[in-house]
């Protein structure tokens, strides 16, 4: 039972549960009463929430948006930062990292199903690789922008934090590898695959 009480395990256990929450499935229920899971592409991320709303309830598309967005991407730092707080290690704050995108991904609440991490992931990378992640934010914003289609706008800033995070940090400070990032980036890849499909296909939405 001591294993259960330790200060890592219990940590690593509220980085999972929290970032399990479905907060864009929450939000767009409570306060729209619409299911984002049988709406547009079924994805619980902002910008899933975004597309749907805008034809359900527009007058909330942008406020639910941008509060889904922001708590999915606050809700794995949070956990790192306390974390922090208490004295952990690197490897333990980055294994929190790792799980938080994990928990978004495949939440236990919606039978292991979950949205495709770019937030949750781009939140802790944030705390734990700063400049990387706002270079990799920054291209994000811009092929937003200019492609106007959300899921390559992510991955372009995926491929960009990848690059910036070992041009920077060759040897990374701490732990000395870059696996937890890959392990990262492996998922919300993996969870974006239908939508490679569907740009290959010329089949992508915009977002307007």
């Amino acid at each position: 039972m001591d294993f259960l009480f330790n200060q890592n395990v219990l940590l690593y256990i509220a980085a999972y549960l929290l970032s399990a929450i479905p907060f864009g499935f929450i939000l767009a229920k409570v306060f729209a009463g619409v299911d984002v899971r049988k709406e547009g592409s079924g994805n619980i991320g902002a910008t899933n929430v975004l597309r749907v709303l805008k034809e359900k309830a527009p007058e909330l598309a942008k406020k639910l948006t941008i509060a889904t967005f922001a708590l999915d991407a606050t809700k794995g730092a949070i956990i790192i930062l306390i974390a922090m707080v208490l004295g952990a290690e690197p490897s333990v704050l980055w294994t929190i990292a790792v799980l938080s995108v994990l928990g978004h991904c495949y939440s236990i609440f919606l039978g292991f199903e979950g949205g495709k991490g770019v937030a949750t992931g781009f939140g802790v990378l944030l705390v734990l690789v700063p400049i990387p992640s706002f270079v990799a934010i920054a291209a994000w914003f811009i092929a937003g922008k200019v492609l106007k289609i959300s899921s390559l706008s992510s991955l372009v800033g995926l491929i960009v934090l990848l690059i910036a995070s070992h041009l920077l940090y060759p040897d990374m400070p701490d732990i000395h590898t870059h696996t937890p990032i890959w392990i990262i980036a492996f998922m919300i890849f993996y969870k974006h695959i239908p939508n490679i499909i569907r740009i290959f296909k010329k089949e992508e939405k915009q977002i307007v």
